[in-house]
């Protein structure tokens, strides 16, 4: 009797070992453990940026913080280095990328990674008043362009043959055009929808060529199991209108990617 004893207690001490180790390779038990899903972003509008208070706002922190409440999490935005965001990852500093990420072979190789849930494009940005004369691909060849480090339309430009000047944020790509210090750059054209032409701070800016397409996905480490959580919230949240009413707030409902 005392063997079978030892022997039942034997084995619920592996099962509970078990049980601990499938609870600690798990990032959805580690988030909710902890109580908080940190999501690393840049100020890219109209997908991650800072309403008059200060809060951020867009297309991905609205259903960031709605995938925050289906986790029964808090949601903490953190800045980050684009250029750094598979490090940041790793090192667990942030829990996710979720900042209108282009799902490029790097990233889904460094990444496990939601399904597409918007479709995008690299576009060139020049000044409005020579926009006619770069209208095609041939056409770049004579500009400097600035991008962001890491980014897909810095990948578009060096594919180019061009040697781009490498700037910290889109945000700061477009103001390098603006001030003249460069002629040209490449950005999402989301954020060229959003942010250039008539009624915004970039008025004298036009968007030309199109020199990729692509989608956005989200970005976690390798293997969690967080990225099957969130594709089952983003079907959930497309089936009941909520992802497009989001989407229709921030203008990018026209790019939503079906959910299924």
């Amino acid at each position: 009797m005392k063997k079978i004893l030892s022997l039942i207690v034997a084995l619920t001490l592996v099962f509970a070992l078990g049980a601990s180790a499938f609870a600690a390779d798990s990032d959805l038990a580690y988030v909710k453990d902890k109580g908080v899903l940190i999501v690393g972003i840049t100020d890219f509008a109209p997908m991650d940026y800072k309403d008059e208070d200060g809060n951020w706002i867009g297309f991905d922190a609205d259903m960031a913080n709605a995938f925050g409440e289906y986790l029964d999490v808090d949601v903490e935005f953190i800045e980050i280095d684009w250029d750094n965001k598979i490090l940041e990852l790793k090192n667990k500093s942030i829990d996710c990328v979720w900042n209108g990420m282009t799902l490029t072979p790097e990233v889904l190789n460094a990444m496990n990674c939601s399904n597409p849930y918007c479709n995008n494009a690299q576009v060139v940005v020049v000044k409005a008043e020579v926009a006619d004369d770069y209208q095609t691909v041939e056409s770049l060849s004579e500009l400097n362009f600035a991008v962001e480090a890491g980014s897909a339309g810095e990948a578009a430009v060096i594919d180019l043959g061009l040697e781009p000047t490498a700037v910290q944020t889109q945000a700061d790509a477009l103001m390098e055009v603006q001030a003249g210090t460069s002629d040209a750059c490449v950005i999402d054209l989301l954020m060229a929808g959003a942010m250039i032409g008539e009624g915004t701070d970039y008025e004298e800016l036009a968007y030309t060529v199109e020199l990729t397409s692509e989608e956005y996905g989200v970005g976690f480490r390798t293997d969690s199991d967080l990225a099957d959580e969130l594709n089952a919230f983003f079907k959930a949240a497309y089936e009941d209108g909520s992802m497009l009413e989001v989407a229709k707030l921030y203008g990018v409902q026209e790019s939503l990617v079906e959910q299924e």
